[in-house]
């Protein structure tokens, strides 16, 4: 089993949480162009989030996706998984985001995003690395750039 690399700083005498979820670096048609979700006018997100119900990853990676963009996954495949230490200060609670990555295309366009503070933008990969919030999906989007 492959180590999971590991971003952030655990700080001592914290309990963490582990919250197991998947993302995907979905590229449009011409493979030119990334799928980010912008929220709340200011942070910039891979499309995905957390394992739920015994969900598999392709099961959640479908369902986030859908629910942030509106677009069907296709053409799915590992990147790699990558952790991260955070504090959630909304939830007062210490968690390890352990998050399994997947390069997908964009399918069809199925339906409107849920979230009405979720809005997608379609970036030119060089561009969505620096725009992303966090370490971890900054490294899987270098990955997924090395192997595209």
């Amino acid at each position: 089993m492959q180590k999971l690399r590991i971003f952030g700083e655990k700080e001592s005498g914290k309990n963490y949480i582990t919250r197991p979820a998947v993302y995907a670096v979905m590229f449009n048609s011409g493979k030119d162009m990334i799928a980010v979700i912008q929220v709340q006018d200011r942070n910039y997100f891979l499309p995905g989030g957390g394992i739920e119900n015994g969900e598999t990853h392709e099961e959640c990676l479908e369902r986030e996706v859908l629910e942030e963009t509106g677009i069907e996954v296709k053409n799915c495949r590992l990147i790699g998984s990558a952790g991260r230490y955070f504090y959630a200060v909304s939830e007062d609670t210490y968690y390890l985001s352990e998050g399994h990555f997947y390069m997908c295309e964009a399918g069809e366009k199925i339906g409107e995003p849920i979230d009405a503070d979720h809005v997608l933008k379609w970036m030119e990969p060089f561009e969505a690395v620096e725009y992303l919030v966090h370490d971890h999906q900054r490294w899987a989007m270098r990955e997924a750039l090395s192997i595209q």
